[in-house]
């Protein structure tokens, strides 16, 4: 029942993240917490967006936006590695909470669904690739936090799922070697990413076809709601998860 509910868990979450511009962690950490553990969300979720993620690269390889990728590459790199040595040594749960907050409160940096809010640049992606992988690395996911710097960059939908897809790959391989150095990624937890991976195959493959009837404007309100919820998301798993 397991494999089960972790599989169709995944092939949904690939799905409605693919419409949504990201979010896939956001739902599968709770099923994850759930019948694995606390401590098995950041290496199982790790190996499974490892495997997810090339899938869509290969969907949208065309659409990848490589100057992008080469600033953030860097970032991304010594960020994933320096938080997820510290996911091995020391517990920073109330990082969740501070996360889940940025989120809701990123939704005001949007303005208009329609249109940019403010410019970025390309280099912004350097630091804002350190921040996130960092982040990333000690709670297991960040959830969609840059997809304002994403939007308001100029990224069109399927520019920013590839390109997007390129970028976490990056820091989830740096992350996954990582865990697997100090001791947090063991047989159990290879198993359950595998299965989460190879089970994003379909849902990745629905989304692309699903996208395709999506609007430019109707993608980027989804991207907004979808942050929104996230937060909100976040801080509900946190509370009653104390319950």
């Amino acid at each position: 029942m397991i494999i089960f509910w972790l599989s169709l868990g995944s092939l949904s979450s690939w799905f409605l993240s693919t419409l949504a511009g990201g979010g896939t962690p956001l739902i599968l950490i709770p099923l994850i917490g759930l019948f694995l553990g606390p401590s098995a969300v950041p290496p199982v979720v790790t190996l499974g967006m490892l495997l997810g993620h090339p899938q869509r690269i290969w969907l949208y390889w065309r659409n990848i936006d490589w100057n992008l990728t080469k600033w953030y590459a860097p970032g991304a790199i010594v960020g994933a590695i320096l938080g997820a040595f510290i996911f091995t040594q020391i517990k920073l749960e109330w990082l969740t909470i501070v996360i889940a907050i940025l989120l809701i409160a990123s939704t005001f940096s949007y303005g208009k669904t329609d249109q940019k809010s403010f410019d970025v640049k390309a280099w912004y992606f350097l630091p804002a690739g350190f921040i996130y992988a960092f982040l990333s690395g000690i709670v297991g996911s960040t959830g969609p936090l840059l997809n304002p710097l994403y939007l308001n960059y100029g990224l069109k939908k399927e520019q920013m799922i590839g390109t997007k897809s390129t970028h976490l790959v990056i820091i989830h391989l740096v992350k996954i070697v990582t865990y697997a150095i100090f001791g947090a990624l063991n047989f159990s937890y290879l198993k359950y990413g595998l299965i989460l991976g190879f089970a994003a195959l379909p849902g990745n493959y629905l989304g692309q076809i699903a996208l395709q009837y999506i609007s430019e404007k109707q993608f980027r309100r989804l991207v907004v709601g979808f942050v929104t919820f996230s937060g909100i998301l976040i801080i509900g798993e946190e509370f009653f998860g104390k319950l």
